[in-house]
């Protein structure tokens, strides 16, 4: 009896210490996005239910919900290319300054919010920006021959240079914690750096290579600073759309409809990830 006593006191006080956490999440979280999921099918007329908040969306945005499929897709596919570079060069590197020099200057964009990337690249990528001064002061390019990055490009390279470095701490740290003996071994024999990265190393974390991409692809779909600030045309990405959706009409309706689209196309790359992991578990 004492026994039991203690045990529920201390699942009482475990509950305790968890409910104001847990208090925050479903408040600002939790409730949210229930009440968005459900306006997403409520009609104009209270208690009733409908789909025409998003035959809607789909009449006017079909081509922005494409866009930014292809967008996020585009960028998290090269997220990993330059993530499991840097994390290759980072474990199999033979030059320790060249290493030392890329463990500084990668992690930079970690701090830098999302709005304050975007302005950085309305000023780098632009016609008369940075980037393209520096080309023209090296020669390379004539004054007349620049042109404007801020489109889809100019989205891309935002999401890649902001989420590359996340990305990258994750798989470099993955890789860190192997053994190195086999990595020794492929060396004795022969074998090139890419073709140990490829063969040896890259099979051993892409489960945390899949999880970085993952969480990075659920990111970029979230972002409104970075498609409003550089791509000022159309199509243009769903945040976009939902923003516009409220401040102009005030159509919560259609813009929770497109939210709803926004969290299946996340719902679907994490259960294609998950299944792959069970698959994976259940394998002998």
């Amino acid at each position: 009896m004492q026994y039991a006593q203690l045990l529920r006191n201390d699942r009482i006080g475990s509950l305790l210490l968890v409910a104001p956490a847990l208090a925050v999440v479903g408040a600002l979280f939790v409730y949210p996005l229930g009440f968005s999921l459900v306006t997403a099918f409520e009609s104009e007329t209270p208690g009733s239910w409908t789909f025409a908040n998003f035959i809607k969306a789909f009449d006017f945005y079909s081509n922005d919900i494409l866009f930014t499929v292809v967008i996020v897709a585009i960028s998290t596919v090269s997220i990993g290319v330059f993530a499991i570079a840097i994390g290759g060069y980072l474990t199999l590197g033979e030059s320790p300054t060249a290493v030392a020099i890329l463990k500084w200057l990668y992690r930079w964009p970690l701090f830098i919010p999302f709005v304050v990337a975007g302005q950085l690249m309305r000023t780098f990528l632009a016609k008369n920006g940075l980037m393209n001064n520096l080309f023209v002061g090296a020669g390379l390019l004539e004054p007349i021959q620049t042109t404007s990055f801020l489109d889809w490009r100019g989205i891309v390279i935002t999401f890649v240079w902001k989420q590359t470095p996340f990305v990258a701490l994750l798989v470099a740290g993955a890789m860190a914690s192997l053994d190195r003996s086999t990595i020794e071994a492929a060396r004795n024999l022969g074998a090139g750096r890419l073709r140990i990265l490829v063969e040896i190393v890259l099979p051993q974390v892409q489960q945390t290579i899949a999880v970085g991409l993952i969480l990075s692809f659920v990111v970029m779909m979230s972002v409104l600073s970075v498609p409003i600030m550089i791509n000022a045309q159309t199509p243009t990405m769903l945040t976009v759309d939902m923003a516009f959706r409220i401040n102009a009409y005030g159509d919560y309706g259609v813009a929770n409809a497109l939210g709803f689209i926004s969290y299946l196309m996340t719902g679907l790359v994490a259960w294609i990830y998950l299944r792959h992991g069970v698959r994976q578990g259940a394998a002998p």
